[in-house]
């Protein structure tokens, strides 16, 4: 009767503390936000510095003028981390890549937490 006894505590003993795991097992967190998508308009709220691109002087002496779209990426401390062209003339794109990549940006915070900025910027050329 003993045996009988201290089996049926041990057996007892391992499902509660099987039944304790079960309850303590959390959800895994979900993996932070590592990089928002934003318009234009909201991210030159949070411009800070802003360099303007240099004209081009073979673009100047033809009169091209018109806008170069970039994709860019602002990281979490709010320097530009990437740029790439979308469009535009290509004497005008090398130079509005190089003003860019100077920009600065107040950080953009989601949930309190700084994260990554992924959006697009027009670059206007236009001659006096």
């Amino acid at each position: 009767m003993r045996r009988h006894f201290a089996a049926l505590l041990a057996v007892a003993a391992l499902g509660a503390s099987f039944a304790g795991a079960q309850e303590k097992t959390e959800p895994p967190p979900k993996p932070p936000v590592q990089r928002i998508r934003q318009g234009g308009n909201i991210t030159r709220k949070n411009l800070i510095k802003s360099v303007p691109p240099i004209y081009p002087p073979q673009a100047r002496a033809q009169g091209i003028q018109g806008k170069v779209k970039l994709h860019v990426v602002i990281g979490k401390d709010g320097s530009v981390s990437q740029v790439e062209a979308i469009s535009g003339h290509p004497l005008l794109i090398q130079a509005a890549i190089d003003a860019v990549r100077q920009w600065k940006y107040r950080p953009t915070l989601l949930n309190g937490e700084p994260v990554e900025v992924d959006t697009t910027i027009d670059i206007i050329f236009t001659l006096n």
